[in-house]
């Protein structure tokens, strides 16, 4: 009914009776090793494939263990539905064994969720879940299902539709106020459009594109936005922000007109809110209404979807051309401007014959040629990832970049590869980051998922360690991890493939091996160990005032 393929699940006894239900069923079912990992690998499951993502758990520790998962996927908009099983109904409030109001505690992670009192209501709350989930703003919604009402039977009749009277998410712009944004698009000089996940949900890429390039306005995205435009078109000026790139920083802070499109003015990328785009006017395009001027004052909000907003103003477009007659000669000193800092300050780093995790992503970029799906940890290996992997398509980062959420990656490229069994996965994680949810290399191994894990192994928990080096003194408290697993032989210990590499003479031919195997594998790559993310602004800066080495 709702085209869904696979449910990633762990059972237990609240779950006896779906389970059962499911034994004859042609929906693929994952059984992973943590609950947390089903649903992040129903959320990378989703932001790879567009679908929505499904998970499965049981009551009690089995639905709290879910929470990490729900509120990654809230933080970043990804459209999930969990089901959670529950004791009977007659034991809610009882403390009975494994009960726990998960209703409750996922309330302020969930874009909605429900208690199922009445098998008569189940059909049509799945219904509107999915729709919730999908529709608008994408999140995740859970259902908790008790015990007494899965048992229970009933006529099944699956409504055709879903009409929410107090949930009417607005999908057209209105067509005044985007005549009043191109009207002010006309007349900038120094336009930057500055785009973020909403472009990614949306399925935006193409408009995207034609409008950035019948007018040859600079594009930066937002971390979520990466993938929405091409990371090797000449108009891109790379990831803004705390590690953006210093012209994408720049142009922003000249800027007389942003243009922002599916974001959210997210503080990392904003930096100092008081000083973020000082001289320019701000568009805010985005179907959720209370994003806008919620953290950065907007002076022209268009509420609606990403997608029909672009095609409307590409339309709008081409019925005014006389507005935009001389607009490529009006901002030919500004695009000479941007390019001088694309050329002049390009994102680099230093090589003095130590292994640079910044070529390994470089190298892994040059073995796929962008033709990868790429899900990250959180840290220094997301931002170097976000930064030297030009990433070229939607859909092919799966990062965590609301909650900032260690163990992520690994199960997030476990649903990619079940959505695209024949793409070729690769989790850029950490040695802090990975053992998180390393256990769930048993369900890649027991499901033949060829997910290849590249460990950034710098023996640190990098990023912290970076902050206590440029603002502690090189007080190193809690972050030196001096006592870590051999990374291949616990790959090799669950049956996966294990791969060392300590020289930069090797990267090449050990990527290149590890990613044409048909294993689950393990690159673990020793990299030098005091090596900081550049450039970097420092908290409560504002983003021209960048530290660059």
């Amino acid at each position: 009914m709702e085209g869904v393929d696979t449910i990633f699940c762990y059972p237990g006894g609240a779950t006896l009776n779906i389970t059962d239900a499911l034994y004859h069923s042609d929906i693929h079912q994952i059984v992973v090793r943590h609950e947390q990992a089903a649903v992040h690998a129903a959320d990378g499951y989703s932001r790879a494939s567009g679908r929505v993502g499904v998970s499965l758990v049981t009551s009690g520790p089995g639905a709290t263990n879910t929470v990490t998962g729900i509120a990654t996927a809230y933080m970043d908009s990804i459209p999930i539905v969990i089901f959670s099983c529950q004791v009977n109904t007659m034991l809610i409030g009882n403390d009975a064994f494994q009960e726990a109001d998960i209703v409750g505690i996922t309330r302020p992670c969930t874009k909605h969720n429900y208690l199922v009192k009445d098998v008569k209501d189940l059909a049509r709350i799945i219904k509107e879940a999915f729709f919730i989930a999908r529709s608008g703003r994408p999140g995740p919604v859970l259902v908790d299902i008790p015990k007494d009402v899965s048992a229970a039977s009933c006529d099944f009749k699956y409504p055709d539709k879903i009409f929410l009277r107090s949930y009417q998410p607005t999908y057209v712009g209105h067509a005044g106020q985007i005549k009043r944004l191109l009207k002010t698009i006309a007349v900038s000089k120094r336009p930057v459009l500055y785009t973020g996940g909403g472009i990614i949900s949306s399925g935006a890429s193409q408009e995207l594109l034609k409008f950035a390039e019948k007018l040859s306005i600079p594009v930066t995205n937002t971390l979520m936005g990466l993938g929405g435009f091409p990371g090797n078109h000449p108009l891109f000026l790379g990831m803004l922000g705390m590690h953006g790139n210093y012209a994408a920083n720049m142009a922003i802070t000249e800027s007389d007109l942003i243009i922002a499109i599916g974001s959210r003015f997210d503080d990392r990328a904003t930096g100092k809110v008081d000083e973020f785009a000082p001289r320019a006017k701000i568009v805010h395009i985005d179907i959720d209404p209370t994003s806008i001027s919620k953290n950065i004052k907007v002076d022209i909000p268009v509420v609606g979807d990403s997608k029909n907003v672009l095609k409307k103003m590409l339309e709008m477009l081409d019925d005014n051309k006389e507005d935009f007659e001389n607009f490529q000669q009006n901002i030919t000193d500004w695009v000479q401007t941007v390019n001088h800092w694309k050329n002049n300050y390009p994102l680099t780093y230093t090589k003095n014959g130590t292994l640079k995790p910044q070529y390994v992503i470089e190298r892994i970029y040059e073995l796929t040629k962008g033709n990868a799906i790429i899900s990250t940890e959180v840290g220094q290996n997301q931002m170097w990832a976000a930064q030297f992997f030009k990433f070229l398509k939607p859909r092919t980062i799966l990062t965590s970049g609301g909650l900032g959420t260690m163990g992520y990656g690994f199960p997030a490229s476990i649903g990619a590869q079940v959505a695209f069994p024949k793409s070729l996965v690769i989790d850029i994680a950490g040695d802090g980051s990975i053992q998180m949810n390393i256990q769930e290399l048993a369900t890649a191994v027991q499901y033949n998922l060829p997910v290849k894990i590249v460990i950034l192994n710098n023996r640190f928990l990098g990023m912290v360690r970076q902050w206590q080096e440029l603002f502690y003194e090189k007080r190193y408290t809690w972050t030196h991890m001096n006592h870590a697993p051999d990374f291949v032989k616990l790959a090799e210990a669950y049956g996966a493939a294990g791969y060392r590499i300590t020289e930069e003479k090797d990267v090449d031919d050990v990527l290149h091996e590890a990613f044409n195997n048909n294993k689950t594998t393990i690159v673990d790559v020793h990299v030098n160990p005091e090596e900081c993310v550049y450039p970097m602004v420092p908290a409560g800066a504002p983003l021209k005032d960048m530290l660059l080495v």
